[in-house]
């Protein structure tokens, strides 16, 4: 595997959660310096368990993941300096907003990641409020969380991995449940963060999603391994594929007395070959 510029790199990395059930199988894939990369596949196939891992979360039953290079463990974790390191360069957007936001107010949230790592209270003030601008929720600054809509909790969210600036941006299941105008919000904010050389990897089953990014794409199957990568024409141009992994379904109906079979997805595929 080339790892000249790669920035996140997995071995062979399996995980079973309570040593039995099998969440990820034998997985191997490099994720370069400026790469947007989508993992897709259906519910329960592990991509949120690889985002884990990625994120230093988890650590794999098997396997090895490396970060520029440098072993993700928990022995390299207990080294401060290296745990600094990568806390300002790797950042976690979960799928559940309340699942991330735990401080009393929209404006603690976004100050904490940065005050944890040490920068100074007014520079983190001022990366607190550039973004609170950037994303449009200043009005909420001190707003508590309850207090929040969906769309305003993933917001802030994002933010409060913003305001630590980092490198890498992991978005779990990004667009899951919010109005269709905060989707595209969260989508061309993507776009742009790529643009300014981010590397971004999301996990998502969202079909339409992935084919506007135009995206590197990893498919997982069911049985939680990956059985294809590559660009998302590709694969989302691969039929038989997304039925493999139950990313589209065939669906069967009636056009007036004859029975009709067609390919669909909630997202993306709806045709009629008559």
């Amino acid at each position: 595997m080339d790892i000249d510029n790669s920035i996140i790199r997995i071995e062979n990395v399996s995980y079973f959660y309570y040593d039995k059930i099998t969440a990820l199988v034998d997985i191997s894939m490099d994720v370069k310096e400026g790469d947007l990369f989508a993992i897709i596949g259906a519910n329960g196939c592990g991509k949120s368990t690889l985002l884990h891992i990625m994120d230093g979360l988890l650590y794999p039953s098997t396997g090895n993941v490396y970060f520029k290079g440098k072993k993700i463990s928990k022995d390299s974790l207990k080294d401060k300096d290296f745990l600094r390191y990568f806390r300002e360069r790797v950042g976690y957007v979960f799928q559940d907003s309340d699942t991330q936001l735990f401080c009393p107010t929209v404006l603690d949230e976004l100050l904490y990641g940065p005050l944890q790592l040490g920068i100074n209270k007014d520079v983190s003030l001022q990366r607190a409020h550039e973004i609170m601008d950037m994303l449009d929720i200043g009005q909420l600054e001190h707003r508590q969380s309850y207090m929040l809509s969906d769309g305003e909790k993933k917001k802030v969210a994002i933010g409060s991995i913003l305001t630590i600036n980092p490198e890498v941006l992991l978005f779990d299941e990004p667009t899951n449940g919010l109005d269709p105008r905060t989707q595209a919000f969260v989508f061309d904010l993507i776009l742009t963060l790529h643009d300014v050389k981010k590397t971004i990897v999301i996990a998502t089953h969202d079909l339409s999603f992935v084919n506007e990014l135009n995206a590197m794409v990893a498919v997982f199957s069911e049985e939680h391994r990956i059985i294809k990568m590559g660009n998302a024409e590709e694969i989302l141009k691969d039929e038989a594929l997304l039925l493999k992994a139950n990313l589209i379904h065939e669906h069967k109906h009636y056009h007036g007395n004859k029975l009709h079979s067609h390919l669909h997805s909630h997202y993306l595929f709806h045709k009629h070959d008559y």
